[in-house]
């Protein structure tokens, strides 16, 4: 069955912290031309430096919302785009956004192009993805966002870069330091304005338009559109096209879909694990490039696995050997790039393994869909880092199904499953016959050691067992790692506890970072959100003081930031969370925890890092009722 490309949001990138977006052009993934792609986005009138990379790519035809922004787009006129992620959006913009500033550098520092997304993961896959279409332009793309070093984006600035996408509080710091120069700006792109919405950035967004010359193009996305993203596209957007598209059905019936937490330094251990735990036959490992491709099949090769690459660093007969292998049933196991993979069609695929999770809802199922065909049961199981679990509830919601957090395989049930396949194989081995060249070695140990078959037959089982570094009995340590356990929530039904709830404890987290820095509730919010995944939802109270300031988690949330070894990005600036001090008072009681407050707490206490090589233990309470409030400071 042929599939037509779609140019999504399935680009390949590698997303190191504190590095430029647009030092990442290795990590692209490996192209296959199209003569297609030339036809069907030629119609646009597209720069044929930008034609030649869609159709490297392997795209095909455009998606139903490219078909309907682009030329909008082009012909000038502002935007309201319906569309979720996965549908292709950000070629629907990218594309006009590169043929208008295809010149190149700017004059005098001015940025001509300004894309603003909720989160740097999101800024990053959209960097990626517009270099992607610009790998024949002579152009720079600057990524702007907190926890990345101020100084660099800093000198980009200055040099001049037509191109930048970034975080509403990061771009806002360069804004009010000077330093983010919009006077020249031509397109501005709001993408998930929603998204902005709920994490409370929409404040900063609408001082970046009103910063932009009146004369700027604007474009918003969104997948939803609650009344006040409605009431900025009036206030900032001149009459407006609207581009709402209908979704198509996305179906992927006959697969059980799971998703695994695993910090990013952990994804090969959580491989090794699913993949020696779980009972599986012929499975499809994806990795985004060719690089981690390579990388991980290595890695597995020299832990014993028999494992085959599949990528664009294969000749064309390398490739047609392995894929030979894997339908004859020879090979159980390959590593494979989105690219390198298609074509292949497997009935007996009986699981796909996702290292990184695609950001098109598109791809993802382009990739589960190898499984559960020819009417079999498939899996697919999906690694996913904190900063993407939001994206797990966005596929759940596009797909309409409940896709269930599972734990990695305890080293318990990984050793009990080699036990029971080397039975298996010795049963096979058994049954095969064959022992007339070992009878007579047998018999004479038997006859020299006075040994019981049995005897033998359990040291040879041992000696079998220490080679494969096998334990045969049984293991104490029954728990998973504490990296891959669920939360203490149940997936799909009512919403997580919240710091401020009823019986729900709440660790209280000084942050050395307050007033005098310009801290905003929404600086605090958006930090937990994009660089520890804890939703909205999950924070309580926020107190800011003139030095410091004090955030309300519940326990699990507050034990992972204090267990990082990174600082938090805020502001620009690295602040290190702390426990309170237990002679620092709690945050004051106040409103709902989603009604954040900036009213000045406790006396503050010294600011800067402090030190760290004894913490304390998190200080945990219950929430306070209105007679627990300390007394009001005159």
């Amino acid at each position: 069955m042929q599939h037509q490309r779609h140019l999504g949001h399935s680009l390949t990138y590698r997303a190191r912290a504190g590095s430029a977006a647009r030092q990442m052009t290795d990590t692209v993934q490996e192209t296959i031309p199209s003569d297609d792609a030339a036809s069907a986005f030629g119609q646009f009138g597209l720069d044929p430096r930008i034609l030649k990379a869609v159709g490297e790519l392997g795209f095909t035809e455009p998606t139903p919302i490219q078909a309907r922004a682009i030329p909008l787009l082009l012909e000038g006129r502002d935007l309201i785009g319906r569309a979720r992620t996965g549908s292709g959006k950000t070629a629907a913009f990218a594309l006009p956004l590169l043929h208008m500033v295809k010149s190149g550098r700017t004059k005098g520092g001015g940025v001509r192009a300004l894309v603003l997304t909720p989160t740097r993961e999101l800024a990053l896959q959209v960097t990626a993805a517009i270099e992607s279409y610009a790998r024949a332009l002579p152009l720079e793309i600057l990524t702007v966002y907190g926890g990345a070093p101020f100084g660099r984006q800093l000198d980009a600035l200055r040099a001049g870069v037509p191109v930048v996408v970034g975080t509403p509080g990061r771009l806002l710091d360069h804004l009010d330091r000077g330093t983010l120069d919009l006077s020249s700006v031509e397109l501005i792109v709001l993408d998930e304005a929603d998204e902005m919405l709920r994490m409370g950035f929409i404040d900063d967004v609408e001082r970046m338009l009103a910063a932009a010359p009146a004369s700027r193009q604007v474009a918003l996305f969104s997948a939803t559109m609650p009344q006040p993203i409605r009431e900025i596209a009036n206030r900032h957007l001149r009459n407006p096209e609207e581009a709402q598209v209908e979704e198509r059905a996305l179906t992927v019936d006959h697969i059980t879909q799971r998703w695994v937490a695993v910090p990013p330094r952990f994804k090969l251990d959580a491989l090794e694990r699913v993949l020696r735990g779980e009972p599986h036959g012929t499975t499809l490992v994806f990795a985004r490039t060719r690089a981690a491709c390579a990388e991980v099949t290595d890695a597995l090769q020299a832990r014993g696995f028999a494992v085959e690459a599949l990528s664009g660093d294969l000749d064309q007969s390398a490739r047609e050997r392995v894929v030979a292998r894997l339908r004859a049933g020879r090979l159980d196991l390959v590593i494979a790039t989105d690219v390198a993979a298609r074509g292949i069609d497997i009935d007996h695929l009986t699981h796909v393994i996702n290292l990184d999770l695609p950001h098109d809802t598109e791809m993802y199922v382009h990739r589960i869909g190898r499984t559960g065909r020819a009417g079999r049961e498939g899996m697919a199981i999906s690694f996913v880092t904190p900063r993407e679990q939001r994206r797990v509830r966005e596929l759940e919601r596009a797909l309409r199904v409940n896709i269930a957090q599972m734990e990695v395989p305890s080293d318990a049930a990984v050793a009990d499953r080699k036990r029971e396949a080397l039975k298996g194989e010795l049963e096979r081995s058994i049954e095969g016959h064959g022992f007339d060249a070992v009878q007579q070695t047998t018999n004479e140990l038997l006859e020299k050691t006075g040994w019981t078959p049995e005897d033998l037959a359990a040291a040879a089982l041992r000696l079998l067992a220490d080679a494969r570094h096998l334990t045969l009995g049984a293991l104490e340590d029954d728990e998973p790692p504490a990296w891959s356990r669920p939360p203490s929530r149940a997936r799909g039904g009512e919403r997580g506890p919240r710091a401020g709830d009823a019986g729900v404890g709440v660790v209280e987290v000084l942050l050395p970072i307050g007033r005098g820095q310009g801290l905003r509730p929404a600086d605090v919010v958006g930090a937990l959100a994009n660089e520890l995944g804890i939703p909205g939802g999950r924070i309580g109270r926020i107190t800011i003081n003139d030095r410091d300031s004090v955030v309300g988690l519940v326990p699990e949330d507050a034990e992972r930031l204090l267990e990082r070894r990174e600082a938090l990005g805020i502001r620009g600036l690295p602040v290190w969370p702390r426990p309170l001090p237990p002679n620092r008072g709690g945050a004051p009681q106040g409103p709902p925890p989603d009604q954040r407050s900036g009213r000045p707490g406790p006396p503050p206490g010294p600011p800067g890092r402090g030190p760290r090589p004894e913490r304390p233990r998190p200080r945990q309470t219950s929430p306070r009722g209105p007679a627990d409030r300390p007394p009001r400071r005159k």
